[in-house]
């Protein structure tokens, strides 16, 4: 069973940056998924075992998500935030590739998942 340790949440002004990490044991599908309180789970990016990236539009040219294969860890680096980027932030695997449709529609379909870190933008 895969585990996913999240880090790196914290709170800025809008137009700040923060860079998310999540270390785990070598899965190779993975993604960053938030929810803030009161809405439902959302996809925000995901990275396949090629390297294949794909992006919720709300964060396209904002946010990168990146592997270091060697380290196992997997970041988000989010740039010019904005106050409705406030969420828990999750780190989600599985061993299987997930279609991005699936993601985007469900916020969900990995199999395992960090417990999350908090990211808090305020205007």
């Amino acid at each position: 069973q895969a585990k996913l340790v999240e880090s790196g949440g914290g709170s800025v002004q809008a137009g700040g940056s923060l860079r998310l990490s999540c270390t785990h044991s070598g899965t190779q599908y993975m993604a960053w998924v938030r929810q803030a309180p009161g809405k439902k789970q959302e996809g925000v990016a995901a990275i396949d075992a090629d390297g294949t990236t794909n992006y919720a539009d709300s964060v396209k040219g904002r946010f990168t998500i990146s592997q270091d294969n060697a380290k196992n860890i997997l970041y988000l680096q989010m740039n010019d935030l904005k106050p409705e980027d406030t969420a828990m932030y999750y780190c989600a695997a599985d061993q299987d590739p997930i279609p991005w449709a699936v993601l985007a529609a469900t916020g969900g379909g990995y199999n395992y998942w960090g417990q999350g870190t908090q990211v808090t933008v305020s205007s």
